[in-house]
């Protein structure tokens, strides 16, 4: 499910932890990368536990309305759309999503007060009022409604976002990468799919009996930054007029060592890719001036390295 962008990210942080710490053990840093990896899907799995949470809070609510003194027309026919939602059916009965769980250990019942404050914004909402009052009713509605509710309501909780980060140190970090993979599993299931299927891999490639070339990837790149800064940072020197290179920011000679890693060690990447998506997330992880600066240095280490013959790419147009 990861993309390349997100293994991109996850690299960098791991970098930037493993550069600030001065942790010289590459070995080691590769094996914790991986399982800080394998870490995204468990928060994945707690996350889509607490929609089902939500679920079976609006069942107990519905018993407990039945057992009123003097129970409402409405306590006694409640709608039960909510409950009889199929897609959170399927996940709950998923024989993957069990064990995983299960492994987790999740157990959300010392959160009370947590559930019901969602849950109250979650029935509060326009898309939960709306969905309830349909006349209609689809696989197609019941898979929106678990989207909408998810991305709209759940994930910007901020209240719940700090108590994942409670939770584990590390899923703050994550929490938003691990909330993508909810998303990527929700929007895959087909209304026919049964119990057995598996839930699909955090790389796309993990399912092939072939050894991971994302996963390759992600160690690969991380030891090569890190094996080969110095080389690296005597490229950027010359293109750094008036400026030492231990003033340059952290994370703009990480995004450069990277880009850098990418295009004189990875043939198959082509440089343009390399470039702009380091160029990119430097938007997101650095400062404003960070993109036209990392640009500007690049182009010229890039253009010399051409010159010099030092680049060797797989495939027409990937040097370009």
């Amino acid at each position: 499910m990861l993309n390349r962008r997100h293994i991109r990210i996850k690299v960098l942080q791991a970098l930037y932890a493993a550069i600030q710490s001065e942790q010289t053990d590459i070995y080691q840093g590769q094996k914790q990368l991986m399982e800080k990896f394998d870490k995204i899907y468990d928060l994945a799995i707690y996350q889509l536990s607490f929609v089902l949470e939500l679920r079976d809070f609006a069942e107990k609510r519905i018993e407990e309305a039945k057992l009123k003194h003097l129970p409402t027309v409405e306590d006694l026919n409640p709608s039960t759309r909510f409950l009889d939602n199929t897609l959170l059916h399927q996940i709950a009965n998923n024989k993957d999503y069990k064990r995983r769980a299960k492994n987790l250990a999740i157990n959300w019942s010392t959160e009370p007060d947590m559930i019901r404050k969602v849950f109250l914004n979650v029935t509060g909402s326009d898309i939960y009022k709306s969905y309830m009052s349909a006349t209609t009713a689809s696989y197609k509605q019941d898979k929106d409604f678990v989207l909408a509710i998810f991305e709209d309501i759940i994930l910007p909780h901020e209240s719940l976002h700090a108590l994942f980060a409670e939770k584990n140190l590390h899923w703050d970090d994550d929490y938003n990468l691990s909330a993508e993979v909810v998303l990527m599993i929700l929007s895959s299931y087909k209304e026919k799919w049964e119990a057995d299927r598996p839930f699909p891999p955090l790389f796309k490639d993990d399912a092939t009996d072939e050894a991971s070339q994302d996963r390759a990837f992600a160690s690969d790149l991380y030891k090569i930054v890190l094996s080969k800064r110095a080389e690296y940072d005597e490229l950027i020197k010359p293109k750094i007029t008036n400026w030492e290179i231990d003033r340059l920011a952290a994370i703009d000679r990480i995004l450069i060592h990277m880009t850098l890693a990418e295009v004189l060690e990875m043939p198959i990447i082509p440089i343009k890719v390399s470039m702009n998506e380091y160029i990119d997330l430097s938007k997101y992880f650095s400062t404003p001036k960070s993109k036209q600066f990392i640009n500007g240095i690049l182009d010229h280490i890039i253009a010399d390295l051409k010159a010099e013959g030092k680049i060797s790419k797989l495939g027409r147009g990937l040097v370009d």
